[in-house]
Formats: C-alpha cells, structure tokens, sequence
C-alpha cells in the first residue's frame, strides 16, 4: 500500500491518503467494518511515529516523547486511550459527514472535550521575523503533543467550505475517510490502486462466475 509523509525511524508506517490530518488520524484502523479490524496504533510509541510521518512532530519532539513514554508508562498509557477516544470521534462524526446524516452527539462531545484541551495549549510563536501559531515544546512535552494538531484540523475542516467534500472508501473492508478534490467529485476509493482494484477484481469474479453458471445450467 502507498505510503506519504516523513519517513520514521522504522521506515513508512501509516498510509497518508485522506488529505486532511485529522481523516489521517481516524484511518489509524485497518478492516475498520469486518470482525478483522485491526487497531494500528497499538502503543505509544506508535502515536509518536504516526506524528513524526505526518510531520505534526521534529524529530526531536519524538525523541523525547518516547523517553517520557518509558519513564512514565501509565500515562503514556492514559495519553494512547485519549487519542484512541478522539480519533473514534473523529471518524463517527466525519463518517456521518460523508453519508449525508447527523453526527452522533457524543461523538461531538468527545471531540470538543478533546479541543478545549488542545486549545488550552495553543500559542503564538516569532518565526523568522513573523508571527505564527505554534505549540509549546517544553522538556519534558506533553504526552497529548501528536494528538492536539489533528483535534485542531477536524475543527478546522468541520467549519470549512470543504466539509461536502469528504467521502468514505467504497471499498466494503475499508471505510477509510478521504477529502475529494476532483474536479467532478467523483473520486470513490482511498486509493484506487487498493480498494478501487480489489473491488473491481472482485465485480469481475462475480460476472466470470455468474456466466460459467448460466453455461453450465
């Protein structure tokens, strides 16, 4: 599967298809609707490399993060269920965005509880002459770090002109979120060379099937 962003330490981790960072996030979940589901960010540490590819993190921000994952292992812990809890929120709410219905409430609510965290550590950083908004990288970081920039941006792209946008992979094991940018707004898979060609391998079998059964009855 094609992979995006900076490389980590272990190489090219996540796939980086949804064209938003908080989408991103909620494809952290592989099979999402079959009982194979499969978690993706298994740990901490998977969290920090997660951020580093999606460059919400220096490199040097994920070094210590994982020196005060080891050294704080509980709330490493307590950080992983948070990013978990808001990246189901995540997708719940983005979910009923692309199939035209009302997001869930609590999935709102857990996504604002999750924002005012992030917000409470916004701040406004000189670079290079200029003003920008930034996050604090204090010794030893908050362990919440990799998580508030992708809060940010599902707030960011709920209030946007993009929100008709996003879309849910067809793919039927699939169910990753993407923003469409085509021109007709006709893109359909999170990535065609995946999902797009098994379910078209898929179709094909069927027809191949369906027709040696009607030659054969």
């Amino acid at each position: 599967m094609r992979r995006g962003g900076v490389q980590t330490p272990k190489g090219y981790l996540f796939e980086i298809s949804g064209g938003r960072l908080c989408l991103d996030l909620a494809n952290t979940v592989d099979n999402r609707p079959t009982p194979e589901a499969r978690e993706l960010l298994r740990s901490f540490g998977d969290i920090v490399d997660w951020g580093v590819q999606t460059g919400v993190v220096p490199g040097s921000t994920a070094k210590v993060l994982r020196w005060a994952a080891k050294r704080h292992p509980r709330a490493a812990a307590q950080a992983l269920d948070r990013a978990r809890r808001a990246r189901e929120a995540i997708f719940r709410v983005f979910s009923a965005v692309a199939g035209r219905k009302a997001p869930p409430a609590s999935a709102i609510k857990e996504l604002n509880a999750a924002l005012a965290r992030a917000l409470a550590s916004r701040r406004v950083d000189l670079r290079g002459g200029r003003f920008a908004w930034g996050w604090p990288e204090h010794h030893p970081p908050d362990l919440d770090r990799v998580l508030w920039p992708a809060v940010l941006s599902a707030a960011e792209l709920l209030i946007s002109g993009e929100l008709d946008r996003v879309r849910e992979c067809e793919g039927e094991r699939c169910a990753w979120l993407f923003l469409d940018r085509s021109k007709n707004r006709s893109r359909r898979w999170c990535d065609m060379t995946v999902c797009g060609n098994r379910t078209k391998a898929r179709r094909h079998y069927a027809r191949a099937k369906g027709r040696v059964a009607i030659g054969t009855s």
